[in-house]
């Protein structure tokens, strides 16, 4: 008889226990990572009723693995474009309230009499929400389509991306044993440059080599190359001095940019919850039954600082940003536990030898607790918002409401801010990717060519060939040609704007003088960045023309069309937001036009959207028709997007709430007295033929005006919402802000 290896064994002991004890929990309607942690608690060392793992630490390589493919799909799913769009209020809230409760984590932890180490691991651990838990309990709970969805969502994107930055800066304090502020500081400004070098490669160079192999791709060879660069990232992570898990949510988040970003996630899915589910079987493996009695207190208070202390931060979060009361309320309630990055937070302690053993245990109690009460802190957070607004005054609430709607005007950034922020990006981007090329050039290729007989002169010749486009581009580059003109115009900006593109200058020169400095003595070095500056200033016009091919390959990636989660807007007029749905054959809808049925009419909602396989109907007409399967982004408030499904599930006629990637979403611009629609109607204005969108609202003097008739005039400062592309977007503002004539 032939014997198995005994992690052959462990591994069908811990499959067998997850695929019962998960079946189990979906009966009874719990999330299935909660059964996981309870299977390997099961299979674990201190429960000894049934058979336990032997290959105790081959399974934590395999959970390492799993912590890999979790961080992979994270990345999928989080993309840097959704962190650009995701907006100020979700941003706001998520820094408020990380911040807030990660000082609260580790005061209870110092309290408690814990060390530094273990109280800033708590507060790290109690930081960051589980977007696995939360997405999958407003699915159960039937909520997508509710506007506080949008502001979560937005909060869990920033949450990903701080919980990344946390596990560099605690393990920076973990090695050096002190808050050195100059090693964290480091910490981060390496971090920031190896995440801008890597978006900007991956943006330039992944699409492109997608599209050129995509006549041999097959599912196969998708998944094979997707694996392989993950882990190609992971182990440059490691090397680079940052965690495996890092390089993996980063290589997720290049991926998540291509058009192969929904097909990739689709193939990952299967091998991403097989290892996915060794590692929370892993982390039930380490609950010790004694250990949580011991520190039952511990559990208790960091349950508390979740459930009641974590969502009124939220809440103050998010009306410090705007949100109304309501949104801010079931937005705080729903972020009111912890998971898959708090696993990995507890585990990167453990590994680094700094907390201590209890901790991992305290944090996978405490997510029990927290992802059990979820459900009912999401769908009770309504009636605490209702209960809230009976017993607030009535001044309060005044209060609350009037300084809403000054946030939403302060949203409009100031033409000086948009330019001095384009200035800043410009030289973080451009000087990353010049620091590499000579690091490379200096480090690498020069010792290498220099060994087989190259002569420095033909290095430094290449190198500077290589650097001329982005070198041009960090000096001179043009931005925000319309934003420039309007700030030069006010006199007292033009002194430090003239000190910026001197900043500028002086950098390309600075990098041209590291080059040189790296490869030949200091008087040589002046010589050569004196000819090579005489040299690209003579050859400029070609270097532009140069560059702009690179910027509008990079440009073209960057906007390919995508089908990841969509961008939503966060802060809307009216608490709209729009949620999209799929209409089955066999729904009341169908067959009939825009104008028959009259949705605006009946519900208030406006359809900003229509894709018909390969065909999208942007802003449709009253003529169009809606046709089986056709996905409608539909635009409304919490309670209209709620009568209208009610009325589709009054029907009795199967329809399909979906996410897609909508190419429609909300802007708002502010008529001053130079634009063109000043004083027209919206007739008139013929602003829907020059956007190819909607006006849905126009805000006039504190008053608003939902879903205008077309006889509307434009008066001078209203504030107009209208729905339509981005792109779009950009040029009616150019066309209407100019003062000749509209055609």
């Amino acid at each position: 008889m032939l014997l198995l290896p005994p992690l052959i064994n462990d591994l069908a002991l811990i499959l067998g226990a997850a695929a019962l004890v998960t079946l189990l929990f979906k009966k009874l309607k719990q999330p299935v990572v909660l059964g996981y942690i309870i299977a390997g608690f099961i299979v674990g060392p201190h429960f000894n009723i049934f058979p336990t793992i032997v290959e105790i630490k081959s399974i934590r390589i395999w959970a390492d693995i799993g912590v890999i493919f979790l961080l992979f799909g994270l990345g999928l799913e989080f993309s840097f474009k959704k962190l650009l769009k995701v907006g100020g209020v979700a941003a706001v809230t998520a820094l408020t309230e990380v911040v807030l409760t990660m000082l609260l984590g580790y005061g209870v932890g110092i309290l408690l009499g814990w060390n530094y180490i273990n109280s800033l691991f708590l507060g790290g651990i109690l930081a960051i929400a589980s977007t696995t838990i939360i997405i999958k309990a407003f699915d159960e709970l039937g909520v997508k389509n509710q506007k506080f969805t949008d502001v979560v969502t937005g909060v869990l994107i920033i949450e990903d991306l701080v919980a990344v930055i946390l596990m560099v800066l605690l393990s920076t304090v973990a090695v050096s044993k002190s808050f050195s502020g100059g090693a964290m500081m480091m910490s981060v400004l390496k971090l920031i440059f190896f995440i801008v070098l890597w978006f900007v490669t991956g943006i330039f160079f992944l699409p492109l080599f997608l599209k050129k192999i995509r006549n041999l791709l097959t599912d196969e060879t998708l998944l094979i190359i997707s694996l392989a660069l993950c882990f190609i990232m992971v182990v440059l992570a490691t090397y680079a001095g940052f965690s495996s898990a890092l390089g993996a949510f980063i290589m997720g988040s290049i991926l998540a940019e291509t058009i192969k970003a929904e097909k990739i996630e689709v193939l990952i899915k299967p091998v991403k919850n097989l290892f996915g589910a060794i590692f929370f079987v892993s982390v039930g493996m380490l609950i010790d039954p004694k250990m949580l009695v011991d520190y039952m207190l511990p559990i208790m208070v960091a349950s508390f600082v979740l459930l009641l202390g974590k969502p009124l931060f939220v809440i103050f979060g998010a009306l410090s940003s705007g949100m109304p009361l309501k949104i801010a309320v079931q937005s705080g309630m729903s972020l009111s536990q912890i998971g898959e990055f708090s696993f990995i937070i507890a585990a990167l302690g453990l590994s680094l030898n700094v907390t201590g053993e209890f901790l991992y245990p305290v944090a996978v109690a405490v997510s029990v607790i927290t992802t059990f009460t979820t459900p009912y802190m999401i769908k009770y957070s309504e009636t605490v918002y209702k209960f809230i607004d009976i017993k607030i005054p009535l001044k309060w609430k005044k209060t609350i409401d009037s300084y809403g709607v000054e946030a939403q005007n302060m949203n409009e950034i100031s033409e000086w801010r948009i330019l001095l922020r384009s200035y800043i990006t410009n030289m973080i981007i451009y000087s990353v990717i010049i620091i590499t090329i000579i690091l490379l050039t200096t480090r690498f290729f020069a010792p290498l060519f220099i060994k087989n007989g190259w002569d420095p002169i033909i290095i430094t010749i290449l190198s500077l060939l290589i650097l001329s486009p982005f070198l041009w581009a960090l000096a001179f580059r043009r931005m925000r040609p319309k934003e420039y003109a309007n700030v030069w115009i006010k006199t007292f900006h033009r002194g430090p704007l003239i000190l910026l593109q001197l900043l500028r200058i002086f950098l390309a020169v600075f990098y041209i003088g590291f080059l040189f400095d790296q490869l030949y003595s200091p008087i040589t070095a002046l010589k050569g960045v004196a000819i090579s500056c005489f040299i690209l200033i003579i050859f400029s016009k070609k270097i532009r023309s140069f560059y702009k091919k690179i910027e509008l390959r990079f440009l073209t990636n960057l906007h390919e069309p995508q089908y990841t989660i969509p961008k939503e807007e966060l802060l809307t007029p009216w608490d709209t937001h729009i949620a999209v749905f799929e209409l089955s054959p066999q729904c009341p809808l169908i067959g009939k036009t825009l104008s028959e049925l009259r949705l605006r009419e009946k519900y208030g909602i406006n359809i900003a959207m229509i894709e018909r396989g390969d065909q999208t109907i942007t802003v449709p007409n009253r003529h169009n028709q809606l046709y089986p399967y056709d996905k409608i982004s539909v635009l409304g408030s919490d309670d209209q997007l709620k009568f209208f499904r009610s009325h589709l599930e009054s029907s009795k006629r199967e329809y399909l709430n979906i996410k897609v990637k909508p190419n429609v979403s909300l802007h708002h611009f502010t008529i001053e007295e130079n634009y063109t629609i000043l004083n027209k109607s919206i007739k008139e204005s013929r602003i829907r033929e020059l956007s190819n969108g909607l006006v849905v609202g126009i805000e006039r003097n504190g008053q608003r005006i939902l879903n205008p008739e077309s006889d509307v005039i434009f008066k001078l400062n209203d504030k107009v919402w209208i729905v339509g592309n981005e792109q779009r977007m950009q040029i009616l503002r150019k066309l209407i802000s100019n003062k000749r004539k509209v055609i």
